[in-house]
């Protein structure tokens, strides 16, 4: 199990964490709306986590290897308009807001206690 000792790992993890990124922003709007991760990264506290697209929804994790964690919520866009947030750990809908603004603001306030940038490790290792 690796465990963050040092500034080492945590300028490692934030470079992992900002090439997820520039990927996703740099992606083709095939794989999510581009506006999602726009709105999300916008948010400094959102940016120090890992990024994760699947099947056009948006995931954040605490950490960069998996399993990643899913207790913050993810990003979804509604069939008729409009966003809907989840968090995965629980299955909890935290709201189906209509704008991404809304929608990040949603995640953010609903960040687990302690939430900080991305740790290089798993969720074994929080």
């Amino acid at each position: 199990m690796h465990r963050m000792t040092n500034n080492e790992d945590l300028e490692r993890a934030a470079e992992l964490v900002a090439e997820k990124w520039r990927t996703i922003l740099d992606s083709e709007a095939n794989l999510i709306n581009p506006a999602m991760p726009r709105a999300a990264y916008a948010d400094q506290r959102l940016r120090e986590l890992f990024p994760i697209v699947s099947h056009g929804a948006l995931y954040f994790s605490r950490c960069i290897r998996s399993p990643w964690t899913r207790d913050v919520g993810a990003l979804f866009r509604r069939g008729g308009g409009g966003f809907m947030v989840i968090r995965q750990s629980d299955g909890t809908v935290l709201g189906e807001p209509d704008t991404v603004e809304q929608a990040v603001a949603l995640i953010v306030a609903n960040l687990p206690e302690g939430c900080g940038p991305a740790i290089d490790g798993s969720v074994h290792d929080l």
